[in-house]
């Protein structure tokens, strides 16, 4: 068995901007793994906000791989994080090669086609509006927000987009005085949903609050052993398989939602289409979906995900991943 790890730049058509950080490129580590003529793939983008970067990833990666190493050993030997996602991908992609079966004939699924939402990023109001009437193909838009103008932002959005399903995400940006001074707009707005308003690890307060809004959390749950608290504070939780490190652990945290009837998300942190298959699978589950990442690319890969009317995304075929 044979690692190869690559780091991969790929610039983004745009800025992208949210609370406290604008993204111009989307660095990612892949991780190929060839076995006996079979050959598996992954990618991973990391945590920007853990500090994760391409040469990070790589090197944590390079410290556990060998000729023997198992996918059962990944999970033991790595954290959470985008090292282990990658890792992780590309070892289910492996095992769907060497099994000749596809990855929903691997899970026993029947695949639907998932509907991305298209992310509007932070900008002036009419900037905002703008692009929300330029996804006028897309019925559900996820807004980028901060506590600089959030009302005006979403106001100029509804009234370019009038029949857009909308949910916006805070990235940590609001007070809990914010949350509730602001919750009462969002639900006139018509909101699905307001994303990790609040920082991670002081999110407490949800903890028995009801919101007429439901509330997400991204950055607070970050993997399988930070669900069962923020279960308890939100009503939905975003599965990213940066976050939680991979596919396996991201199946965990589904099996838990659905003992608790608890509503799901699958992210993304950006990344090309390699990076969004896996999740393909994960969205299987959900009642939100954001897998847009390849629409910031300048270029995508080959055997990419094709984004239709709708924002329909093409199920992945076992040439890109699975």
């Amino acid at each position: 068995m044979h690692f190869k790890i690559e780091k991969k730049a790929f610039p983004l058509h745009s800025p992208f901007v949210i609370t406290g950080y604008t993204f111009n490129d989307a660095d990612a580590v892949w991780v190929t793994i060839e076995k006996n003529g079979h050959i598996g793939r992954g990618e991973a983008n990391g945590i920007y906000y853990e500090n994760e970067t391409p040469e990070s990833m790589a090197a944590q990666i390079e410290a556990v791989i060998h000729n023997r190493l198992t996918h059962e050993e990944v999970d033991e030997l790595l954290p959470r994080g985008g090292a282990r996602n990658a890792l992780d991908c590309a070892f289910w992609d492996l095992h769907a090669k060497e099994t000749g079966k596809n990855i929903w004939q691997l899970l026993d699924l029947t695949p639907k086609l998932l509907s991305t939402v298209a992310t509007v990023s932070i900008d002036t109001p009419e900037a905002m509006a703008a692009k929300a009437r330029n996804y006028e193909k897309y019925p559900n838009l996820k807004v980028k927000l901060s506590a600089d103008q959030p009302i005006e932002r979403l106001e100029a959005i509804r009234a370019a987009r009038p029949d857009a399903n909308l949910i916006v995400d805070v990235n940590q940006g609001w007070s809990f005085e914010e949350l509730k001074e602001y919750t009462p707009h969002c639900k006139k707005l018509g909101l699905a949903m307001i994303e990790q308003p609040l920082e991670r690890g002081k999110d407490d307060m949800l903890e028995g609050y009801k919101s007429d809004v439901p509330l997400g959390a991204d950055e607070s749950c970050l993997d399988s052993n930070e669900y069962e608290q923020n279960a308890r504070r939100y009503d939905v939780i975003n599965i990213k398989l940066d976050k939680c490190g991979g596919l396996t652990d991201a199946l965990k945290i589904v099996k838990m939602a659905q003992r608790d009837n608890k509503g799901l998300m699958v992210g993304n942190m950006t990344g090309s289409s390699l990076g969004m298959a896996p999740s393909y699978v994960v969205g299987q589950f959900c009642q939100f979906v954001d897998i847009d990442g390849p629409l910031f690319l300048e270029q995508d890969i080959e055997n990419a995900l094709d984004y239709a009317d709708g924002g329909i995304a093409s199920l992945p075929t076992p040439a890109l991943w699975g």
